[in-house]
């Protein structure tokens, strides 16, 4: 018999938190550097610059592994952002 998730107050059931997916997409961006916001639209994780700004605020994003609560942030090749179970990471465009 399998465990069932024990149900909230609510009587909805409670799931862990969903975990990044473990090779980050790739973002690719033109210049050297995008601000966290922008970034976050460009990957279609938020719709748009009101969503991204609620969801930084909310300390729901992460940087590099880190939580990130400044949506001009400026991020570079290498960077990792992580939002709602999902992962990118800035690259160059075209390579």
């Amino acid at each position: 018999m399998s465990e069932q998730p024990a149900p909230d107050h609510h009587g909805n059931h409670r799931h862990a938190p969903q975990a990044p997916a473990t090779h980050p997409a790739p973002l690719e961006i033109r210049d050297e550097v995008i601000r966290l916001g922008q970034a976050l639209k460009l990957a279609s994780l938020v719709e748009d610059g009101a969503d991204a700004r609620v969801v930084i605020e909310a300390g729901l994003v992460q940087v590099n592994g880190d939580p990130e609560t400044r949506r001009g942030r400026q991020l570079h090749h290498g960077d990792v952002i992580e939002f709602s179970g999902e992962a990118v990471k800035v690259v160059p465009a075209g390579r």
